[in-house]
C-alpha cells in the first residue's frame, strides 16, 4: 500500500515526465489581490497567467498546492468533521496548460495516471461532462465526451449541470466546462445492489469526486455574455486525502495515513479513543481538520484576529476548541500540545511548520485560553437568560438572546442548544436565523461593489517606471467604472505608470493623470490600477502621469527606516526575531515581529539608538532588479515565511540590511533624517508590533515634546528643574491626600455614630437612613461597616445622596434579609424611579443612579414603604 507521501510524490514525477514545471506550493494565505482572502484553488497562483496579466513562463506546469475552504463560494466549513471528506485545508494535486494542450491531452494524462500508474480499478471510475445550457448558447460537450469515450465506456459518462459542470473564476472573468472523475468505494455486495452510477454527485461519502479538470475557453463579461479566451487553459484539481483513501483502501479520509498519527495523538492527550463514540468521533475529525489549518494559517502570516483573514482563521480555531470543550471535556488549553504531531507528519513536505513551531504553539494557546474565558462568560450569560425566561413561565428562549450570545459573544448556537435542552429548553430557532440573515444583509450591502467591463483604448501591458522616476508621458489601455457603497469612481490601466500600486504593506501612490486627481494605486491581479473620481476628457490622448512626490518621499523614508529597524531589532532581541507584517504610509511605519515579552524601555532605547546610527551611516541605496532567487539568498537577503517569491527578485540592501523587496525607498539612509517610537504593543502571543515616525514626522513629534514641557514648566512657574520640581508636588499631594482621607474617616465615624442613634425597627428590620451631600466612597465605607457589624441580625441601609449635582440611591440588606426573600436589586429599580433612573447589583447591595435630585426624598420613602409592607 502507498503511503501519502509516496502518493504526493508520484503525481509530481508523472507529470514531470510529460514536460510539465514541477512549482512549490504558493502560501495559503493571500496578501495581494483584494478579490481573494485565501487560496481555495490549486489555479489561485497562476490567475494572473490565466487573465494575461503575467506572461506564460512554463506552458506546462504542475504541483500540489495546500488550500484553504471555509468562506464564499467554496464555503464547506459546517460540513467538516460530520462526513468524511470535507475539509478546511487540504491539499490539491494539479497540473496546468497554458496554451499548450488542451482536452485529449488533460484527459489523456488523467486516465493513464489513475488506472495505469495508481492501478486504480476502472470499473470503479466514472466521469461527468457539461450537460450544455441552451439558454445561454451552450451546447453540451461532445467534445470531451468524445475523448473519453475512447478509455471508458459511454455508459459510464454522466451529463452534468451547469452548477457542477460549469466552472468560473467568478461573476465575470475565466470560465468553461468541467469534466469530473468520481469513484465508486463501496463494498461489492452494496455495488451489486445499488449502480454507482445514480449516486454520482449525489453527496454519498462513498461514491466520490476525485478529480476536476476544467476546460477554460471562453471569458465571462460583465453583461453575462461570453467570449473566446484567445489562450485556451487546462486547469485540473485533485483532492489530495480523497486520492489517498481510494489508494489505501479506506471508507474515509480520516482512516488514511493523512491523519490517523494525528487522531490518535488528540485521543492520548483528551483520553478517548476514535471510533467508541458518534460525537467524539466527529469531535476529533474537527480537531484533526482544524489543526492543520491554524497552523499553517500562522505560518503564512496570517494571525488570528477581529477583521478579514484574521477571523477566519479565529473562527475555525474556536470552532475546534469548542468541539473539544462539548465533546471532549477539555476545560484547559489543549490543542497547542498537537503541533510537535503535525509537525511529524508534514514538517518533511512543508519545512516552515518546524521552523516556526514556538510561535505556532505560543499563538494557538493564547486564543485557546481566551475562548475558553469566552465560554465561561456566555455559560454565565446563558444562565441569566435561563432563569429569566422560567421566571415567565416559558419553555423557549428568544432567538434574540442566542444571536447575541453568538456575535457578541462568540457563543456557538449548538452549544446553546446542547446546554437548553439539558435544561428543558429550547431555543427560537427562526428568530436566530432572522437576526442571522440581518446580520448577513448588513455585510453584504457593506460589501457590495458593482464593477463594469474594461472598456479598451488601446492593447498592451503596463510597465512601472516609479523605482526611476515619479512622472512619466503615458496612454490609456483600459478603464472600467466601479460602484461601492453609493460611491463612483474610476479604475484606470494605463502603459507606463510611476504610481506604486499598494503592495507588501507599502501604501499606494496618489497623484495627476493629467488634471484629473489620482486618489489611489492598488494592485488587482497583478495590474497597477489607479482610482480616479473622474475620467480624463480625452482617453485617447497622451497625458502625464505625475506622483505626489511629498508623499511618495515621506512614505519611502518609513519604508527604508522598516528594513533598518528589523536589522537593529534582530541585533538588540537576537536573530529569533522575524518580519510578521508591516504597513507603511507617509505619516508612519508598523512593524510586526516576532518576540515572545515585551520590550522593556532600554531595549526599545537600544533599538532606536542603533536604527538612528545607520541612518547616520547615511549608507546608499544598493539595489538588484531581476537577480535570480537562489543569487539572492547567497547575499543574505532575507526571505519572508508566507510569500510568493519568482525566479527573478529585487534586492534592497543599506549597508549590513538585506532584504527582497519590491517597494520604494531613499537613495540614502541619511535622508531618513531620524527615527522615533512611539508605541510597541503585543498584538497576538509571540508577535509585538513597533510604531514609528521618520523624517518630518519624527520632527514634529520633537517639537511637540518640546512644547508640552515647556507648558509643564509654566505651570510650576518656570522651576529650572522640573523633574525634582514634580517629584515634590507629587509627594505634598500625596501627604495632602492621607490627611483628607483621615479627616474623611474621621467624618465617617462621626456620621456613622449618628445614623446608629438615629436608627429604626419596622417590621423586625433594623432601618438606618441616610440622605444630603455625601461621595460615593462615603457611603461605600459605611456600607462596609454595616456588613460587618449587623451580620447576623435583621438589617437594612438606605443612602439617599446628591452629591455634585447627581442623585444616587444605594440599599444594602444583611443576609438574614436576603434569606428570607428580599432583593436589594428589586428595591433599588422600584425606588428609582423617583430620581428618573435605574440601577442593578446584587441580592444584598445595588445601587441607582438618576436623572432627577428633588426625587431622592421620595426614593427613600418608597424603601421604607417596601419595609412596612413586608
Amino acid at each position: 500500500m502507498m503511503t501519502s507521501k509516496e502518493i504526493r510524490q508520484s503525481f509530481l514525477d508523472y507529470f514531470a515526465s510529460k514536460g510539465h514545471k514541477i512549482v512549490p506550493s504558493a502560501p495559503m494565505v493571500i496578501k495581494d489581490d483584494p478579490t481573494l482572502m485565501f487560496t481555495n484553488a490549486g489555479m489561485n497562483q497562476f490567475k494572473n497567467i490565466i487573465l494575461g496579466n503575467d506572461p506564460i513562463k512554463y506552458p506546462r506546469v504542475a504541483d500540489s498546492q495546500k488550500c484553504l475552504r471555509v468562506s464564499g463560494k467554496h464555503n464547506d466549513l459546517e460540513e467538516v468533521g460530520h462526513d468524511t471528506y470535507h475539509h478546511t485545508m487540504f491539499e490539491m494535486l494539479g497540473n496546468w496548460s497554458f496554451g499548450d494542450y488542451f482536452k485529449k491531452e488533460a484527459i489523456d494524462f488523467a486516465w493513464e495516471y489513475l488506472t495505469e500508474v495508481l492501478h486504480l480499478d476502472k470499473d470503479r471510475l466514472y466521469v461527468t461532462v457539461f450537460e450544455g445550457a441552451p439558454a445561454e448558447g451552450l451546447q453540451r460537450d461532445d467534445e470531451a465526451a468524445d475523448f473519453w469515450a475512447q478509455h471508458i465506456d459511454r455508459n459510464r459518462i454522466i451529463n452534468g449541470n451547469k452548477h457542477d459542470n460549469f466552472w468560473e473564476m467568478g461573476d465575470t472573468g475565466p470560465c468553461g466546462p468541467c469534466s469530473e472523475i468520481h469513484i465508486d468505494l463501496r463494498s461489492e455486495e452494496e455495488r451489486a445492489k445499488v449502480d454507482g452510477k445514480s449516486l454520482v454527485n449525489a453527496d454519498h461519502p462513498q461514491v466520490i469526486e476525485i478529480w476536476n479538470n476544467v476546460f477554460m475557453q471562453y471569458n465571462r463579461k460583465a453583461d453575462g455574455s461570453l467570449e473566446s479566451l484567445p489562450n485556451k487553459v487546462i486547469d485540473t484539481g485533485m483532492g489530495f486525502e480523497r486520492l489517498c483513501m481510494a489508494l489505501q483502501g479506506k471508507q474515509s479520509n480520516y482512516d488514511t495515513d493523512v491523519f490517523q498519527p494525528m487522531l490518535k495523538k488528540i485521543g492520548e492527550i483528551c483520553h478517548c479513543t476514535y471510533g467508541a463514540d458518534k460525537d467524539v468521533d466527529v469531535a476529533m475529525r474537527v480537531i484533526a481538520d482544524h489543526i492543520r489549518t491554524i497552523a499553517f494559517s500562522i505560518t503564512d502570516g496570517q494571525l488570528p484576529s477581529n477583521a478579514k483573514a484574521g477571523y477566519v482563521i479565529r473562527r475555525i480555531l474556536r470552532r475546534a476548541v469548542r468541539y473539544g470543550y462539548t465533546f471532549l471535556e477539555q476545560r484547559a488549553a489543549f490543542m497547542y500540545k498537537l503541533i510537535p504531531q503535525l509537525i511529524e507528519d508534514m514538517g518533511g513536505a512543508y519545512p516552515e511548520l518546524k521552523a516556526q513551531q514556538t510561535l505556532i504553539e505560543k499563538v494557538i494557546k493564547e486564543e485557546e485560553d481566551a475562548f475558553l474565558r469566552t465560554l465561561e462568560t456566555g455559560i454565565r450569560l446563558l444562565d441569566k437568560v435561563m432563569e429569566d425566561t422560567r421566571k415567565q413561565g416559558k419553555t423557549v428562549i428568544s432567538g434574540k438572546d442566542a444571536f447575541t450570545l453568538y456575535d457578541t459573544y462568540g457563543f456557538p448556537l449548538d452549544l446553546t442548544e446542547l446546554i437548553l435542552r439539558e435544561n428543558q429548553l429550547t431555543v427560537d430557532e427562526e428568530e436566530f436565523k432572522v437576526e442571522m440573515d440581518k446580520q448577513k444583509t448588513r455585510a453584504r450591502n457593506a460589501a457590495a461593489v458593482e464593477t463594469g467591463d474594461w472598456v479598451v483604448v488601446r492593447e498592451g501591458d503596463c510597465e512601472f517606471v516609479g523605482y526611476d522616476s515619479l512622472q512619466c508621458e503615458t496612454r490609456i489601455l483600459r478603464y472600467r467604472k466601479v460602484k461601492q457603497k453609493n460611491n463612483e469612481f474610476y479604475q484606470i490601466v494605463l502603459e507606463t505608470t510611476p504610481f506604486y500600486a499598494e503592495m507588501g504593506g507599502q501604501v499606494g501612490d496618489a497623484g495627476w493623470l493629467g488634471d484629473v486627481e489620482i486618489i489611489d494605486t492598488k494592485r488587482e491581479n497583478n495590474l497597477a490600477v489607479h482610482l480616479a473620481k473622474q475620467m480624463p476628457q480625452n482617453v485617447e490622448e497622451v497625458l502625464v502621469a505625475k506622483v505626489n512626490e511629498q508623499k511618495r518621499v515621506a512614505t519611502a523614508c518609513n519604508h527604508s527606516a522598516t528594513h533598518l529597524l528589523h536589522e537593529a531589532l534582530r541585533e538588540v532581541l537576537g536573530t529569533h526575531v522575524e518580519q510578521k507584517g508591516s504597513y507603511v504610509t507617509p505619516d508612519t511605519l508598523r512593524f510586526d515581529f516576532s518576540h515572545f515579552q515585551k520590550l522593556t524601555p532600554e531595549e526599545i532605547r537600544q533599538v532606536e539608538v542603533l536604527t538612528n546610527q545607520k541612518i547616520r551611516a547615511n549608507y546608499p541605496l544598493d539595489e538588484h532588479r531581476n537577480l535570480p532567487i537562489a543569487e539572492a539568498k547567497a547575499m543574505g537577503a532575507m526571505a519572508l515565511f508566507g510569500e510568493k517569491y519568482g525566479d527573478s527578485v529585487r534586492v534592497i540592501r543599506f549597508g549590513t540590511s538585506a532584504e527582497l523587496c519590491g517597494g520604494t525607498h531613499v537613495k540614502a539612509t541619511g535622508q531618513i533624517g531620524m527615527l522615533r517610537i512611539i508605541s510597541e504593543s503585543s498584538i497576538a502571543a509571540g508577535v509585538r508590533r513597533v510604531e514609528a515616525v521618520t523624517a518630518e514626522g519624527a520632527e514634529k513629534m520633537a517639537y511637540a515634546q518640546q512644547e508640552m514641557i515647556e507648558t509643564v514648566r509654566q505651570f510650576f512657574n518656570n522651576a529650572p528643574d522640573l523633574v525634582q520640581t514634580i517629584k515634590k508636588s507629587i509627594e505634598e499631594n500625596a501627604t495632602l491626600k492621607k490627611q483628607i482621607e483621615d479627616f474623611v474617616q474621621e467624618k465617617v465615624m462621626r456620621i456613622r455614630e449618628v445614623l446608629l442613634e438615629k436608627s429604626t425597627e419596622v417590621n423586625g428590620v433594623k432601618l438606618i437612613q441616610l440622605q444630603g451631600d455625601y461621595a460615593p466612597d462615603m457611603v461605600r465605607s459605611l456600607v462596609s461597616y454595616f456588613r460587618g457589624k449587623f451580620a447576623e441580625e435583621r438589617f437594612l441601609f438606605v443612602a439617599g445622596t446628591v452629591h455634585e449635582g447627581k442623585p444616587s440611591l444605594t440599599i444594602f440588606l444583611s443576609q438574614p434579609l436576603v434569606d428570607a426573600g428580599m432583593n436589594a436589586v428589586n428595591m433599588v429599580r422600584e425606588a428609582a424611579k423617583n430620581i428618573q433612573g435605574g440601577g442593578g447589583g446584587q441580592p444584598f447591595m445595588a445601587q441607582a443612579g438618576g436623572k432627577n435630585p428633588d426625587g431622592i426624598h421620595a426614593a427613600l420613602q418608597a424603601v421604607v414603604a417596601m419595609v412596612e409592607a413586608l
